[in-house]
C-alpha cells in the first residue's frame, strides 16, 4: 500500500493517471470539532486489479501540495469517479475552488440502475464487486499518525472496489441510454453554489412555527451572526449556540447579559464575551428592521390547493414506473413534487429533463384524464381513456 507524502510523488502519479479514462477518488476527513472539514487522507486509483495502481495521499505530510491532484481534477479527458461525492467535493472546493470535471457519482448512477433509494457503498461492493468490506475502521481518527495497516486497507478499499462498480454502472447506463440522465444529475454537484453557505441566508435552514416578519428578522440576524462567527473561527455552528437556543432567543429578545443568563437553552460559554455581545447586537438589529426589509418565508406550497385523489393516483403511477424502469422513485419525484403537480403547478423538477421523459409526461396525461391506471397481476399499467 503506497502512501504518497511528497508533491513530486503525487505529480508522478497524477501524470500517469492523466493517461487513463478515469480515476477513482475518496477522502477521509474530520468535522466534529470544526466548521470546515479537515482533510486527512485522499485515496486514488487508476484502472487495474487489487491494490495495483492505487495510492494513499497524506495531505498532512509536511510540504505536500495537492496542486498536482487539482490539475488532474481540471483535466476533462479523465472522469473523476466518487461515491456519494458531495462532502468530498466540498472539501476541494473550499480549499482551492476546484470541482472535479467530468464527474461520476456511483451512488446516483446506482439509483438510476435499480439499486434502491440510496445505494450504500458496502451494498455495491457486495453486489457488483462480489467482495466483503471491513468497515471497522470507518469511524477512527484519521488525523492521527501513523495510520494503522487496518486503516490503510480500509481506505484503499474505498477506491479499488470503486473501479469495478464504476465500470459496471457505466456499461449499464450506456446500454440503457441513461448515461445522459446521470450527467443531468451531476449539474448540481458541479455548481459552486452547492458548496457555499452565505451567512445572510443561514436563517432559511432554521425550523420555526412562527412566521411573523418581526420574529424572522431576529432569527435572520442571529443565524447570520452564528454563521459568521463559526466560519471565522472554524468551529461547528452548534458550538456557538444550537438551533433551539436561537429560536428561544428570537422569542425572548434579550437586551442584557442578565437576560441571557435566564436562557434555558443557551450554552454557558455563549452567555459572556464575544458570543454574548454578538447575540445582543443581532437581536437589536433584527428588532430595528422595518416591515419592508423583514424576511418572508416561502409559503407558496402552503397555498397549494392539492387534490388528494390526484396526488394518490400520482403516487401509484410513480410506484409503477419506478418498478418498471428500475429507477429509485425518490430520484424521479419527491412527495412535494407530486403534491405540486396535483395542485396544477407545472414548474416542478419532476416535469423537466429526463424525469419528464420517464414520468412527467404520463403524470400530466393522468391529471388531464387522458389515461387511467389498472392493475395487471402485480404490476401497475396505464391505459388510454
Amino acid at each position: 500500500m503506497q502512501t504518497i507524502t511528497t508533491t513530486d510523488a503525487l505529480a508522478t502519479f497524477c501524470k500517469e493517471a492523466a493517461g487513463h479514462p478515469y480515476v477513482t477518488v475518496d477522502t477521509e476527513f474530520l468535522r466534529e470539532r470544526t466548521y470546515y472539514s479537515r482533510l486527512c487522507l485522499v485515496q486514488l486509483a487508476m484502472p487495474g486489479e487489487g491494490d495495483e495502481n492505487a495510492v494513499l495521499v497524506d495531505p498532512l505530510a509536511d510540504g505536500l501540495s495537492l496542486e498536482p491532484l487539482y490539475d488532474l481534477f481540471r483535466n476533462e479527458s479523465v472522469v473523476k469517479v466518487f461515491h456519494a461525492a458531495r462532502q468530498d467535493l466540498e472539501i476541494f472546493f473550499v480549499d482551492q475552488g476546484v470541482i472535479p470535471t467530468p464527474l461520476f457519482d456511483t451512488q446516483v448512477a446506482a439509483m438510476v440502475c435499480g439499486f434502491g433509494e440510496q445505494a450504500g457503498y458496502e451494498t455495491l461492493v457486495k453486489r457488483i464487486a462480489k467482495q466483503p468490506l471491513d468497515k471497522s475502521s470507518r469511524f477512527t481518527d484519521w488525523s492521527r499518525r501513523p495510520l494503522s495497516d487496518a486503516q490503510k486497507a480500509y481506505a484503499l478499499g474505498d477506491v479499488t472496489h470503486l473501479r469495478k462498480i464504476y465500470e459496471f454502472l457505466a456499461s449499464q447506463l450506456e446500454k440503457s441510454g441513461r448515461d445522459k440522465w446521470v450527467a443531468e444529475e451531476m449539474a448540481v454537484l458541479n455548481d459552486p453554489a452547492t458548496y457555499v453557505t452565505e451567512p445572510q441566508d443561514a436563517w432559511q435552514r432554521i425550523k420555526t412555527r412562527n412566521n411573523s416578519g418581526k420574529f424572522l428578522a431576529i432569527v435572520r440576524e442571529l443565524a447570520r451572526f452564528r454563521e459568521e462567527y463559526a466560519q471565522t473561527r472554524d468551529i461547528p455552528r452548534n458550538r456557538v449556540f444550537k438551533d433551539d437556543a436561537l429560536v428561544e432567543l428570537a422569542a425572548t429578545k434579550p437586551t442584557s447579559l442578565q437576560d441571557l443568563g435566564r436562557s434555558r437553552l443557551l450554552l454557558r460559554e455563549a452567555r459572556k464575551g464575544d458570543i454574548a455581545a454578538g447575540i445582543l447586537e443581532a437581536v437589536a438589529v433584527g428588532q430595528a428592521v422595518g416591515p419592508e426589509d423583514q424576511p418572508k418565508p416561502d409559503t407558496s406550497r402552503d397555498k397549494l390547493q392539492v387534490n388528494p385523489a390526484i396526488a394518490d393516483l400520482l403516487r401509484v403511477l410513480l410506484k409503477g414506473i419506478s418498478d418498471r424502469e428500475g429507477v429509485a422513485s425518490k430520484l424521479i419525484a419527491t412527495a412535494s413534487d407530486l403534491d405540486a403537480i396535483a395542485a396544477g403547478e407545472r414548474d416542478v423538477a419532476a416535469l423537466k429533463g429526463w424525469r419528464r421523459e420517464v414520468f412527467g409526461d404520463e403524470a400530466l396525461r393522468l391529471c388531464s384524464g387522458e389515461i387511467a391506471l389498472r392493475v395487471k397481476g402485480s404490476e401497475i399499467e396505464t391505459v388510454k381513456v
